[in-house]
């Protein structure tokens, strides 16, 4: 099955509704191609293909920030397509929220290269290969995590108080299941 990884940056922070925030970047990683690509804002009609061909699409928060966002600037409906959102499969399963970089260091020994908050100082500073490369690494760590919850069918965390590893059991049983997406072609 043909999947995408995604994660987005944007370029200001969250102090009220994230749906005021603007879209800086969108980093995508195919697995039938085994790339990675971002787009930038006004390059994002050059994104919806992928969006539209894959099977489904893999994220973290991306049910509750990254979909609805894009959402903004894509003429159909991205709800359609069938997404893993890793962190609500974690919050079912362990009953609270646990950041990305948490969970990478617990599960593949390794984190994030900075914080969303750099990313956005970047993108207003006109780093922008900075924020690319930050968004791609993201999208790099979340398939690694998304891979290896397939393979183990758990994830691991620190836990910030105990400072013990925890294991959290995910059911991936309908992660491979295809379903039929609904979604309206985009016309570009």
């Amino acid at each position: 099955m043909n999947y995408l990884v995604f994660d987005i940056e944007t370029t200001d922070i969250i102090l009220d509704d994230p749906m005021n925030l603007e879209i800086a970047v969108v980093s995508v990683y195919e697995k039938n191609n085994n790339s990675i690509k971002s787009f930038l804002k006004d390059q994002l009609h050059q994104m919806w293909p992928i969006f539209e061909r894959v099977d489904f699409v893999v994220g973290y928060n991306s049910d509750h920030f990254d979909i609805p966002l894009l959402n903004k600037y894509y003429q159909g409906n991205l709800n359609s397509i069938k997404s893993i959102d890793i962190l609500k499969y974690i919050k079912e399963s362990f009953g609270k929220r646990v950041k990305l970089e948490s969970v990478a260091n617990g599960t593949l020994g390794y984190g994030k290269i900075t914080s969303g908050i750099q990313a956005v100082e970047w993108w207003k500073q006109g780093k922008i290969d900075d924020v690319i490369k930050y968004c791609e690494q993201d999208v790099l760590i979340t398939k690694d995590i998304f891979e290896y919850i397939l393979e183990n069918k758990k994830v691991k965390f620190k836990d910030l108080i105990s400072e013990k590893i925890i294991e959290v059991p995910i059911n991936t049983s309908d992660w491979n299941k295809k379903e039929e997406n609904s979604i309206t072609k985009s016309l570009f």
